[in-house]
């Protein structure tokens, strides 16, 4: 485990990633990584702001996109990158896959437009690996439905999000060797066996 990782946790609200995120940082710090844990929207002081505007301010569509990428901008130039160079895992609870499933699949912002986005934001660094939790929709709608605090995104209906997992699907369908994909309906133990799979393979 000598080279820095840039690892990505996935998925749609509710199917787990949090926690699996969690189990797997303790893991991995357990072997003697050295380790940074962030998150998006957000990860810098400027991001947490514009994670409050994304998650709980109505905006158009390409505005939403375009303030997840600012965010990642600052993300990617002040965290994430630094960190890799001085030899420093990264694990994200999301990046720009994120911004393809809701802002594409779920809003209908046209690919082609966040793929420009994307390349302008962080063209030359990509995840080593991202871990999709994926999930019947029905399921992580049910999870969700203790949660009295919910943003505007755990708000949406059941459609929006069947959109967000197809988008999620399609994006490991078209390079599936950065992605593995965990049964999250499955069983806590056995959503942890599924990422010590993983880890093992590390």
């Amino acid at each position: 485990m000598s080279k820095a990782r840039f690892i990505t946790f996935e998925g749609v609200d509710g199917a787990g990633k949090s926690t699996g995120l969690e189990w797997f940082a303790n893991a991995l710090r357990e072997r003697g990584v050295d380790l940074l844990v962030t998150r998006e929207p957000g990860g810098t002081p400027l991001g947490e702001k514009l994670r409050e505007l994304v998650l709980h301010e109505s905006m158009h569509a390409e505005t939403e996109a375009m303030l997840m990428f600012a965010s990642r901008r600052e993300h990617v130039e002040q965290v994430i990158r630094p960190a890799l160079q001085r030899g420093t895992w990264v694990i994200s609870d999301r990046f720009s896959d994120a911004s393809f499933a809701y802002q594409g699949g779920g809003r209908g912002v046209p690919v082609a437009k966040l793929e420009q986005l994307e390349q302008w934001t962080h063209g030359d660094l990509q995840p080593d690996l991202t871990l999709l939790f994926d999930i019947p929709i029905e399921v992580a709608r049910e999870r969700l439905s203790n949660n009295a605090s919910l943003d505007k995104f755990e708000r949406e209906k059941g459609e929006f999000f069947d959109k967000v997992r197809q988008a999620y699907l399609a994006r490991v369908a078209r390079t599936p060797q950065r992605y593995a994909v965990i049964r999250a309906e499955k069983s806590l133990n056995e959503v942890q066996q599924q990422l010590a799979d993983i880890l093992a393979e590390l």
